[in-house]
């Protein structure tokens, strides 16, 4: 009885073997698992979204207060510079009556404004050795940068409009300041139209010069 518990366990191991020598080795299936992305180094910040999942900011309206028809030049002083305005005497009063006003966005002079614009010509006709400055100037409608061009394109229309009556453009220099000198500081229609128009400022020589 001894003898059978001994060799029962001998022979269940021996079979065991014997069943583990006769079966084919399986290779073990590998699965390809996706990579893991790296870790970004630092912290990155989401793009902000606006309405519509823009990533950028929507653009701005364009103003309303006028409709742009010409191109947009610089400002500032364009004529000749034969001569200089610090050397001689300012007179704002001489042609003071005949300063021309302009329609809203527009630099062409009026037929109902070219009798102020023969006056000027007549003063400088009469006098060879005055010169003149154009103050182009706007209202307060628009920005500053488009204000500035109009206001040259303004005065640069009244120095043509003068040449055509034989004024000599070298005695003519030009200068804007777009919105920065309102005749009318209100905010009304009437202001408004005011403050588009053309000043002609008279330079005389100086005594003794």
């Amino acid at each position: 009885m001894k003898t059978m518990k001994l060799i029962y366990p001998l022979a269940m191991a021996l079979a065991v073997t014997l069943a583990g020598a006769g079966c084919k080795h399986q290779p073990t299936k590998m699965t390809n698992l996706p990579a893991s992305p790296a870790a970004p180094v630092g912290e990155i910040q989401p793009t902000p979204t606006f309405p519509g999942g823009n990533p950028l900011p929507p653009p701005e309206p364009t103003p309303n207060f006028t409709a742009i028809s010409q191109p947009i030049v610089p400002g500032g002083l364009t004529t000749s510079t034969n001569w200089d305005p610090a050397n001689m005497v300012e007179d704002r009063l001489a042609l003071a009556i005949d300063t021309v006003h302009f329609a809203f966005d527009s630099a062409v002079v009026k037929d109902a404004e070219q009798a102020h614009v023969k006056a000027v010509a007549d003063a400088l006709t009469s006098d060879p050795n005055v010169k003149l400055m154009i103050e182009g100037n706007c209202d307060e409608r628009g920005t500053e940068e488009y204000n500035r061009s109009l206001g040259e394109r303004r005065a640069l229309a009244l120095r043509e409009a003068l040449a055509k009556l034989n004024i000599d453009p070298q005695r003519v220099r030009t200068i804007s300041y777009g919105k920065d000198k309102p005749a009318d500081p209100g905010h009304t229609e009437e202001a408004f139209s005011k403050n588009r128009r053309g000043d002609f400022v008279l330079y005389h020589p100086k005594p003794g010069a």
